[in-house]
């Protein structure tokens, strides 16, 4: 059962990789769980415009990613996707020079391969080390969607 948080709600951006049936039903999955927490979320190949082209996906994740209080980025993989990366450095450098404006980035790992090298004494979980630093700087790096929500209920400024 989905637990309730009370919050301010916020505008997330839900990055992470999207070019498998798996992948885009997990993180609409993800913005469902979120969303239903009243939180509004941006899920990107649910937004792209037509022709997708390289322009049109960039202008739209761009509005996307300026229109957003936080990401949540999900890491899953043998290494973080690279538009999500791509993401994740755009939005810290949001949140660094504006930081009365932006909230951070939650970086969600669930994957056994990321939690073995986390387990193995890897503070950053064994991710590269700039979009690891990133996400550490601005951010929080959690293993769980209920401690994604917590994030969120934390910088909302209310607690679950």
């Amino acid at each position: 059962m989905c637990q309730s948080w009370q919050h301010e709600d916020m505008k997330l951006y839900i990055a992470g990789p999207l070019f498998t049936p798996g992948e885009r039903h997990y993180l609409e999955g993800l913005a469902d769980r979120l969303g239903a927490d009243g939180h509004e979320c941006f899920v990107p190949h649910l937004e792209t415009k037509q022709p997708l082209t390289a322009e049109t996906i960039f202008a739209t994740d761009c509005e996307g990613l300026y229109g957003s209080d936080a990401v949540v980025a999900w890491l899953d993989g043998p290494m973080v996707d690279d538009g999500t990366a791509c993401e994740i450095g755009f939005f810290s450098e949001l949140v660094r020079s504006q930081p009365d404006r932006y909230k951070g980035i939650v970086g969600l790992a669930t994957d056994w391969r990321t939690g073995r090298r986390r387990d193995a004494g890897m503070t950053d979980g064994g991710l590269n080390f700039f979009v690891g630093g990133a996400i550490m700087k601005y951010g929080r790096l959690v293993w769980t969607t209920e401690e994604v929500q917590a994030t969120l209920a934390d910088w909302s400024g209310t607690t679950p």
